[in-house]
Order: C-alpha cells, then structure tokens, then sequence
C-alpha cells in the first residue's frame, strides 16, 4: 500500500464530506430514524438518502400533501390561508413528531433517537418575478430519553430556475439533518456547514432559532449576528424577547421609523429622540399607530472593535435594547439610503429615520456616494424616495450653540441640495427635545462605566442603570472605584 505524499508547502485543507456521504452516514446509524414531509420543491432532501444506499434504516415515512385540501386536512388550516409560513412549518414537525412516537413502540425500539425534517417553500414563479423562499427545519432527538430540540430557519432563493432551486433545497437539507445530529455541540460552525456544497450566491439564510436542551444555553441574538458576520444575509431582526424573527413578516406594510446608533449603552438622548421622533412621525398623514413599527438599528461596522466583533459587547447592547421593549435590526447596511431600499422592499407605507445633526452631515458627504455611477443624487433618489423624512435631533457645538436643520454646516458644494430637501419639508426638526440630554454622550458614559467613576446612572433611561449593574455590562466592576482610591 503506497505511503501519502506530502511536499513542502503544502496547506491542511478541511475535508467536507460530499453530500452523499453525510446521508450515507446518517443511513447506517442504526439508531437514527425518522419522518420527511416536503411540500412546495418536491421531496428534495430526501431524495439524497434513498440514492446513497441503506435507507430503510432511516426513513420512516416520506411525504408531500401538494394539494391544499390534502394539506389542510393533514395538518389543520391556517387562519391566514397562507401555507409558505413558519407556523406551518412547525405544525408539520410537531404532527410527524407525534405520529412516529405514537407508531413505534419505545420498548421495541429503545435506542432510537427519533427525528422530524420539514419544509414548506415556493420555488421561482412562471414569470420570474418572485424568486421563492422557504421554511426548513428538523425536530430531534439525541439521546432516547431525552426531549427534542429544534433548529427552524427561513431561507430566500436567488437562482433564476426552479430545477436549481429544487437542488439546493436538497443539499440545504441534508446539511441540516447531518448539522443537527453531529454538530449540534457548536450552532455557529453547525450555521456555516450549511453552506457545505452551496454559495451565497444560491441562497439566503435570513431567520434561525434552535431551541431544546442541547441548545439551553444558546442565545439566538448571537446566532443572527452570525448571519450578518458570514455573508449569509443583510440583514437580522430579534424581538424584545430575544427572539430571531422574519424581517419580511413584521415589516410587511407597515409604516417605518428607524433609529441608527451604537446604543452603547442606550442613553437618555437616544430614547428623547425615540420618544420625540415617534410622536412627530404619528402625526404624519396616513399613519396609525396600531401599524407603526419602530426599529432600533446597529451596523455591523459600529459592531467591530480593532476589525473584530465583539460579541460580549454586542449582546451587552442587545440585552438593554430588549429590556426597553424595543425591536432591534442588525444590519450590513453602511449608508442609510440602502435602509430605506430595504424597507422599501417590504413595505410601501410611509419611512422615517430619525438622527442627530452630525448623522445628517455626513449623509451630505460625497465620499460615501463614489461607487455609485449617479454619485450623491443616485443615492439621494433613493433615499427620499416616497414619502421618506428625516427627523432631526439637535446638537450641542462646541462653543454650546444649539445646531438644527437651520444652522447645520454641510459642504459648500452641498449647500443648494441641501436647501432643496430642507424646503421640501424632507427634514424636520425635533423642537420638543429635552435640553438637558443634549450633554449626554454615550461615549462619555462608557467611559465612566469602565473607569469606576461615579454619576452615569442619571445619563440612561429608568432601570438601565441597575441592569447594567446587575448584570455586570460594558465592563462594569461595583468595586473598581475602590480598589483605584486603595
């Protein structure tokens, strides 16, 4: 038997199992066992471990209810009527769940580690309009005894054609299967193997939760924050509760106001302007309040210290943002117009951002704008477009000058374009702000926090300072000033 060559120079280069291994070996472990129920693509996933051989060991039952009547009946009727939904989704996994353990006997089958995979999608329309999007996920076990977990993701097609999309829905979902059960130890690197055999180019991940105890002690706030990090998608939502949710779902229609800030930590100005900005924007023609969501947006740019994320600090933000009851979005999106485009792609009802003066100065900044053909007006088209307004919070200058829309210092080239969106009622003052959060700056509490000096606590928001404190964010030590002055 010849020995393995290895030359000088040579690089470890990590070995992905094809996907006919992954359903092999998951087809020769006798214990693995389980249910596919596919509607929309076909029976994609699979299809993969009939071909590679030893099914019967793992397959269960394989199933599609195509007709919606067939699928009603199976699974119950959605009061949306619609069937592409992530209630559906979990619908089938609970369902096929109970089926198997209602079927098979515990005491006959001892050492089984049942399983549920699911997905319900759309592929790419006749006339190429919409591309399609899906809900995946499996419901599992991985000891007998024990309760199931689950990992539930939301995915968008951007292929052209539907065979292709059938495809790569069937290698997404032999990933997933084989991620579940072998690399469940680690959700992050489980996230990027289920791009094993895909590119980004194929396929978006937008939305994924995992639930269960072998996923107790996983906070899926930092899950999103690796769909940004990795390419994945653009863009992440999460729910005051700390949970991922579809961005498409809870933007759907509905009027925008969107805050951008490092909120590290949330200060009484950012809440003033949240505060301020959301009663003026209410007041606009044609928004209700009962259809007004109002986002709390970081870039992943503000995210990174020294080119790294850090996460502890990252989930420090969060944590507060969540407790204020607010909805957060963690965005790749570097300059603002590309927040209102993605809004835009979801919603047609009335946009605002609010910022501070110096946010709005830079947008009138023509560096941001070089890579684009049309420059700054390409940009700005897409920024106001609609019915889109900034609301203005002011500033303090230096000198202690109130700085607004009135007296602002944009570059003199910018000047007239600048008149031409502040005549066109397209910038608003916030008028009714509170002078004295205008000395708060978030930088400066930081500061504080982490040197152990005294008098933050009134610069934030109610019950801010004591999570802080309790929970020991942003570095804070309760014994760091005396251990100083000692």
């Amino acid at each position: 038997m010849g020995i393995e060559i290895k030359l000088k120079g040579d690089k470890v280069i990590a070995q992905i199992p094809s996907i006919k291994d992954k359903a092999l070996r998951i087809n020769l472990n006798e214990n693995i066992y389980g249910t596919f129920a596919e509607i929309g693509a076909g029976q994609e996933t699979v299809r993969h471990f009939f071909r590679s051989g030893g099914s019967s060991g793992t397959i269960a039952k394989a199933m599609s209810a195509y007709d919606k009547d067939f699928s009603d009946a199976i699974y119950g009727i959605e009061r949306d009527g619609r069937y592409v939904t992530e209630e559906r989704l979990k619908k089938m996994l609970t369902l096929e769940g109970k089926i198997i353990e209602e079927r098979l006997s515990r005491e006959k089958h001892p050492t089984k580690l049942f399983f549920s995979y699911a997905n319900t999608v759309a592929t790419i329309d006749f006339a190429k309009q919409f591309k399609g999007h899906g809900w995946v996920g499996i419901r599992y076990q991985i000891e007998p005894d024990e309760a199931y977990n689950e990992i539930i993701l939301h995915i968008r097609f951007k292929e052209n054609d539907a065979r292709l999309q059938q495809e790569t829905l069937g290698i997404l979902g032999v990933n997933l299967i084989y991620g579940a059960f072998y690399k469940y130890n680690d959700p992050k690197r489980l996230l990027r193997y289920l791009y094993d055999h895909l590119d980004k180019d194929q396929l978006e991940i937008d939305t994924i939760n995992f639930s269960g105890p072998r996923f107790a002690d996983v906070d899926n706030r930092l899950i999103s924050l690796q769909l940004v990090k990795n390419g994945m998608t653009d863009a992440v939502m999460f729910n005051p509760e700390g949970k991922n949710i579809l961005p498409a779902a809870i933007l759907y229609k509905k009027n925008i106001l969107a805050l951008r800030g490092s909120f590290r930590p949330v200060t009484k100005v950012n809440m003033d302007m949240y505060e301020k900005s959301l009663k003026m924007f209410l007041e606009e023609n044609k928004v209700e309040k009962d259809n007004t969501l109002v986002v709390f947006e970081i870039t992943l740019s503000n995210l990174r210290s020294d080119g790294e994320i850090d996460e502890r600090d990252f989930m420090d933000r969060a944590e507060l943002l969540c407790s204020l009851g607010q909805t957060v979005m963690i965005s790749n999106f570097q300059e603002y117009y590309k927040v209102v485009e993605y809004f835009a792609n979801y919603t047609k009802a009335r946009m605002g951002l609010a910022m501070g003066v110096n946010n709005l100065v830079d947008i009138f900044d023509e560096k941001y704008y070089r890579h684009l053909s049309g420059g700054i007006l390409e940009a700005f088209g897409k920024l106001f477009y609609r019915d889109m307004k900034v609301f203005l919070y002011p500033m303090i200058d230096e000198d202690g000058t109130i700085m607004n829309s009135t007296n602002l210092k944009v570059h003199p080239r910018m000047k007239e374009l600048y008149k031409f969106f502040k005549f066109n009622g397209k910038v608003v003052d916030v008028d009714d702000f509170d002078p004295h959060t205008l000395e708060v700056f978030s930088r400066e509490v930081l500061k504080m926090i982490s040197q152990g000096k005294p008098g933050w606590e009134p610069m934030l928001p109610q019950g801010i300072a004591e999570i802080i404190k309790e929970h020991h964010l942003f570095g804070y030590e309760p014994n760091k000033v005396l251990k100083e002055s000692n």
